[in-house]
């Protein structure tokens, strides 16, 4: 089972101390990405829950060196858990049991006193949801309470070392609310409603009994806030988009004169009644609320962000601003690395953007799936596109982009503008794409796109026809046509198997054939694809409501609201009639080769049907809340996404479901799978990975199909639907995990790597032999080969010795 679409923006990221790893919560693992690649290095899997805090361990000693060896963090998880991990390694070291889901946590650098020796003491403040105070009581007595009002947020206290609660809670809230510590571990705070509760922590000999609390107010609810790096400087945005500045705080209470006023109220500017604070400032830009604020390393600039996808800088002493352009999406958090020379930002499209500081060029970006468009009113069914040959899905995204997503490795493969338009986050809504259609091969695509009329005026409906580029995911525009169907919505667009032939069904009570056909271009000479209609169709003035091609491409069943056509597609002749189902039809598919069509209706009067095409007749059907169905393109078989009742007081996207497979021939299902977050979601056959190619064992005979299960937040599974028991994957095996570089030390670290110079071996390869008068030869050979002295002096002697001939007398 291959599991992947994990949220990369559920909370802030946090950077290793050396500022090489940028450790991203991704559902209930932490990934590590390297900052100078952005490739996933490792995954740091063992929670049950998903992750919501990770927090590197400041180093034990103040030595630089040690700084940058540090590569320990804490996590924190929904399943109650704190984690601490060696992240070099991908190793759990210890388990501390919290007993309530954690929602945020920090970990100031504190000291404790340990036999008149200062030590580093971990302590973690964590935000946890779990019962409150007069809910225990009243359950002690046996009195109903309320869900609503049983669970609250609190803020406890835990010693890591030795893995227990520090006294009571220090707050409790209405819900779990996200805890800010200053960089010197002096303060943290959190915004609750229309305050900010700030508390004083005694980095020094750590005591919980003097821990003290202040309280800041605004008119209104109050979303972040940031402390000044060096002073007693505190920032808050609210909902509506200001943003507060609180100088001096805590100057009464923290600084053990509590009740004594620090100033007189004359010089108070813009401080709310008793609040313990010098002087109020407020600054405007943002439209909405604020999400993010964050001081500059040298306390000089304060970051903010929003849903106008701008990051502002404000200079501190002026007010004055600046802008990085826009990112195309809402900002969420905002994290620097401990020397500031790069920073991370997260935005709402599940992509976090490395920044290089101060400048904010964008490095690199970590992306994952998109998520769901926040948008019920224009929310429909089976808007994403599945390419099962490649194994990829396009998920239509907010700024009018199609994006690529591979299954199999759980990374981004391309994005295709469908739309050339600024996209503003802020602005209503007046485009967005209806329909993605991927062929069987994946070498064509469709799209719909659909533009909101104003004032019932100006809608438009268009249809464009994409070819694939030289690989998978990667399309050109072919055709554009303006209101195929006049002013008609469309409800569908299917592939012909075989051919370049796709078919269009309309609301408006007809459906079109069209076919591809190639032209010369004169301008260029280059020979480019073009899409014309070849044929149209209707039955009776009804509405085409959805459309699908038989496995061999010979027949076209077009649905007429609750009654299936049959077709000829090559000569647009009406070959069959079949009987009408309880409601309109809103999905057609074929099931493989075979002359069974599943139809799905979804309206009041919910049903699933198989019908038999060759005796038109129905073969069976269910009465199913369906959201989604899928057929498999080379066996009898499809799936059926069935919603559950959703639970009391829960919300419509928790609404779970079970997936049931049929073969078309028996109404009896072959398995049933249950899953989470159903409405919304879509499923499809796909062929296998070389994941799953690797962990099989051969029993699977024939092109056998995967099926994969993308929930109404886009997180995915793909499994074997037909096996009983559930092949493990290591994420290992399906990631593309790349091994990082070790990072330069010692000289190279300041001045960077010399120049590799090759040395040129002049040795001979052939074996050295000494000569009769070796000190003529003495270094053209290895000095492991040289004669004895002994033998070296004897020859060389004897060779000065004059040599005369010898004649005869």
């Amino acid at each position: 089972m291959i599991t992947g679409g994990q949220s990369y923006v559920s909370a802030p990221p946090a950077f290793s101390a050396d500022g090489r790893f940028l450790l991203v919560c991704s559902g209930r693992s932490v990934s590590v990405f390297s900052t100078s690649t952005g490739m996933l290095v490792s995954e740091l899997e063992g929670h049950e829950g998903d992750v919501t805090a990770v927090v590197v361990v400041p180093p034990q000693s103040s030595a630089a060196a040690a700084a940058k060896l540090a590569t320990h963090c804490w996590t924190a998880g929904l399943d109650g858990f704190l984690i601490y991990w060696d992240f070099a390694t991908a190793e759990l070291v210890r388990k501390v049991k919290v007993d309530a889901p954690v929602h945020s946590m920090v970990i100031p650098n504190i000291s404790k006193k340990l036999k008149l020796t200062e030590v580093y003491a971990p302590f973690a403040f964590v935000s946890v949801e779990a019962l409150s105070n007069k809910a225990i009581q009243d359950k002690a007595k046996g009195k109903p309470v309320a869900k609503k009002k049983e669970l609250w947020g609190q803020l406890r206290i835990y010693d890591l070392w030795k893995g227990c609660q520090v006294g009571s809670e220090l707050a409790q809230t209405r819900k779990p609310e996200k805890i800010v510590v200053s960089c010197s571990g002096e303060f943290l705070g959190i915004a609750n409603k229309r305050h900010l509760y700030i508390w004083s922590i005694p980095t020094k000999d750590f005591n919980h009994d003097n821990i003290r609390k202040i309280k800041l107010g605004h008119t209104k609810k109050l979303s972040t806030l940031a402390f000044h790096p060096s002073e007693r400087i505190v920032a808050g945005g609210d909902a509506t988009g200001r943003i507060l500045i609180w100088r001096g705080f805590g100057k009464a209470k923290f600084s053990g004169t509590h009740g004594a006023k620090s100033q007189v109220d004359e010089e108070r500017d813009g401080v709310r009644g008793k609040d313990d604070a010098g002087t109020c400032t407020t600054w405007h830009w943002h439209s909405s609320g604020v999400n993010f604020l964050k001081f500059s390393s040298d306390g000089a600039y304060l970051l903010s962000g929003g849903m106008e996808g701008v990051i502002v800088v404000w200079q501190l002493d002026t007010g004055k601003r600046r802008y990085k352009p826009r990112l195309g999406s809402p900002l969420l958090f905002f994290v620097d690395s401990p020397d500031s020379s790069i920073s991370c930002v997260s935005c709402t499209n599940n992509q976090v953007h490395l920044l290089n500081m101060p400048n904010m060029e964008v490095l690199k970006t970590v992306a994952g799936i998109k998520l769901p468009i926040a948008s019920a009113d224009l929310s429909r069914r089976d808007v994403c596109g599945f390419d099962s040959t490649n194994g990829l899905v396009a998920i239509p995204t907010q700024d009018y982009c199609i994006q690529f997503y591979n299954l199999f490795e759980n990374t981004e493969v391309s994005e295709v503008q469908v739309c050339e338009r600024n996209f503003q986050p802020v602005d209503d809504i007046t485009l967005y794409i209806s329909l993605v259609s991927l062929s069987i091969g994946g070498n064509l695509m469709c799209t719909v796109e659909v533009k909101l009329p104003e004032e019932e005026l100006g809608g438009l409906v268009t249809l464009k026809f994409w070819n694939q580029g030289s690989r998978a995911g990667q399309f050109h525009l072919s055709t554009v046509i303006y209101e195929p169907h006049s002013d008609a919505g469309i409800s569908a667009v299917a592939f012909h198997p075989g051919k370049n032939m796709a078919v269009s069904s309309s609301f408006g009570g007809n459906f079109k054939v069209w076919v591809q056909s190639l032209s010369l271009q004169s301008s260029d000479g280059k020979s480019q694809s073009g899409w014309r209609c070849q044929s149209v169709g209707s039955y009776k003035k009804k509405p085409m409501t959805a459309a699908a091609f038989s496995g061999d491409g010979s027949v076209l069943a077009v649905a007429a609201e609750s009654v299936i056509t049959l077709w000829d597609p090559d000569n647009n002749a009406l070959v069959g009639v079949i009987a009408e189902a309880l409601s309109p039809i809103t999905k057609l598919s074929f099931a493989g080769d075979s002359a069974y069509l599943m139809s799905l209706s979804q309206s009041s009067k919910p049903q699933v049907a198989v019908w038999n095409v060759s005796n038109l007749s129905m073969e069976w059907s269910y009465t199913l809340f369906a959201e989604a169905a899928c057929c498999s393109s080379s066996k009898s078989e499809f799936a059926v996404l069935s919603l559950l009742s959703c639970p009391e007081g829960g919300a419509p996207a928790e609404q779970d479901g079970i997936i049931l497979i049929f073969d078309a021939e028996n109404s009896k299902p072959v398995s049933s799978w249950s899953v989470k977050k159903a409405k919304g979601g879509s499923i499809a056959f796909v062929k296998d990975g070389p994941s799953f190619d690797a962990s099989t064992d051969g029993t699977r005979g024939g092109e056998a199909s995967l099926l994969v299960y993308v929930n109404g937040s886009h997180e995915y599974v793909i499994f074997d639907p037909l096996k009983n028991e559930e092949p493990q994957i290591s994420k290992s095996t399906r990631k593309n995990i790349q091994a990082d570089e070790p990072a330069p030390i010692g000289y190279a670290s300041i001045y960077g790597e010399l120049p590799k110079l090759e040395l040129k071996k002049e040795v001979s390869d052939i074996p050295f032999i000494p000569s009769d008068r070796p000190w003529e030869t003495i270094f053209t050979g290895s000095s492991h080969a040289l004669p004895p002295l002994t033998k070296l002096c004897s020859v060389f002697l004897a060779s000065l010795l004059e040599k005369r001939p010898v004649t005869d007398e």
